[in-house]
């Protein structure tokens, strides 16, 4: 079957039948904002009633694992603690299984819930919080640094600043220190089709900076797919990825071997993904999904059924 097909009738059941666990993004798939997309809450419990494992992978890092699972009890959603992969968890999964950083100190541009996520695995944190500039430029470029820093990361950071940049490029100026970002995403949609910078604007800023590359976490880099089939036993060739963005969660999909659905309530179009299609580029065909919904609530008569 081509790829991008409309995902409907029959074919719904014959998907869902052909997977045993089912990846959700969260922003623009099961809500926007703090409104949840119209039966997407039905389509998760049904799916978990049907057997199906279901998970949530999501690139935003301003909340914890337990603040995800609060917010999808509110709105909703059937849904545990350990059933969410956000992008502050796995990133501390990241620097301590990867980078062997536990017992160490890192400069966060993030939020306070990647703080919790960090020191929940052993990893010390400075730079959470407003850093106000002072001085003149001579002492930006002499502004004090933590010695015991072995890396930079970057998440998404309300309170980023030209001081907080500038102290991450030098930190990055530093012999061996290294440099981690939590994912590449431009915007975060909200509701109403309204939408604010994502954590990608800031990230490239620290880069162009510090004249280097980090290394991302969040889809659609392997690793956090790595984390969850090792803790749920998923089965790439077994599991369907449902997203909004064709650069990361579809992307995600094709890189781990997985089957792929689209759904427009988010960022991408179908013309986005048939302009790839037809593209005739590798890496753009693998911002092709198998298949597309107007939005979940389309999956509910297959579930019903």
């Amino acid at each position: 079957m081509s790829k991008c097909t409309r995902l409907s009738g029959a074919l719904v059941k014959e998907v869902l039948d052909s997977v045993d666990s089912v990846l959700f993004d969260c922003d623009g798939v099961i809500w926007r904002g703090d409104q949840a997309i119209p039966g997407a809450s039905q389509v998760i419990n049904l799916l978990k009633e049907n057997g199906k494992k279901v998970i949530f992978v999501t690139n935003n890092s301003t909340k914890t694992r337990k603040m995800y699972a609060d917010k999808m009890s509110t709105l909703g959603f059937n849904a545990k603690e350990e059933e969410v992969f956000g992008t502050a968890y796995c990133c501390a999964m990241y620097l301590k299984t990867v980078c062997g950083l536990q017992g160490s100190r890192v400069y966060l541009v993030g939020s306070n819930a990647m703080a919790k996520e960090l020191e929940a695995v052993g990893i010390q944190q400075t730079g959470v919080g407003p850093d106000h500039i002072s001085g003149k430029p001579l002492d930006w470029a002499n502004v004090p640094l933590d010695p015991e820093v072995k890396a930079v990361v970057v998440g998404f950071d309300e309170h980023f600043s030209y001081m907080k940049l500038n102290r991450a490029m030098q930190y990055l100026t530093q012999p061996g220190c290294l440099f981690v970002g939590t994912n590449r995403d431009t915007r975060l949609p909200l509701e109403g089709g309204k939408a604010v910078p994502g954590t990608g604007c800031l990230l490239q800023c620290v880069e162009t900076a510090a004249q280097r590359q980090a290394q991302t976490v969040g889809k659609p880099s392997h690793f956090m797919f790595d984390c969850v089939a090792s803790q749920f036993g998923v089965e790439a060739g077994r599991c369907l990825m449902v997203g909004d963005r064709l650069d990361t969660d579809i992307m995600l999909g094709s890189v781990c071997g997985l089957k792929t659905l689209l759904t427009l309530t988010g960022v991408s179009t179908v013309e986005d993904a048939q302009a790839h299609q037809q593209s005739g580029c590798a890496e753009r065909l693998g911002m092709v999904p198998d298949y597309y919904v107007e939005s979940i609530a389309d999956l509910l008569p297959a579930l019903q059924g």
